[in-house]
């Protein structure tokens, strides 16, 4: 048994969701936060068998999409004496952080 751990964008997560229940894989969601952006992400517990480890990872792959967003930086606040600009920038959001882990013992009471 596997457990793949997929952290991905509070936009793909509902969409995600639902075609899991209907490839029938059971997940378990969390709300997570990411480091960079501070965004809202969610994290997908998905206990799967061995063999369909590469069917859950192409249901996250074609559910979850990457997109491009333009954020301003938050200012340098240690350093009064400096003049802050903030200049947008582009970054790649979205998509799917994925590991899969060996599971050493699996119980459901």
């Amino acid at each position: 048994m596997k457990l793949v751990i997929a952290v991905v964008q509070d936009k793909d997560s509902n969409k995600l969701s639902q075609q899991l229940v209907k490839k029938g894989f059971g997940a378990t969601k969390l709300a997570s936060t990411g480091g960079f952006l501070k965004s809202g992400n969610t994290t997908f517990l998905i206990g799967v068998e061995a063999d369909r480890v590469e069917e859950v990872m192409q249901v996250i792959k074609d559910t979850c999409e990457s997109r491009e967003t333009t954020i301003t930086p938050m200012s340098n606040m240690g350093s009064a004496s400096e003049t802050y600009v903030p200049y947008p920038v582009t970054v790649q959001v979205g998509g799917a952080t994925v590991f899969v882990v060996d599971v050493e013992h699996f119980a459901h009471f």
